[in-house]
């Protein structure tokens, strides 16, 4: 019993650790994503003021 416990309680871990990891792309790519837009709008600002 001892040596399941261990599997299980170590399976948790990686679940936990998955999510987490999960989470913190999920943060990185909204970031990228926002930087993108506003490099987006920047270009479209330029171009509809003529300046090149």
């Amino acid at each position: 019993m001892g040596m399941a416990m261990f599997f299980s309680f170590l399976s948790f871990v990686f679940y936990i650790g998955a999510f987490v990891i999960s989470i913190y792309c999920l943060v990185l790519f909204i970031k990228l994503a926002r930087r993108g837009i506003r490099a987006l709008d920047l270009y479209i600002q330029e171009k509809e003021n003529g300046i090149e």
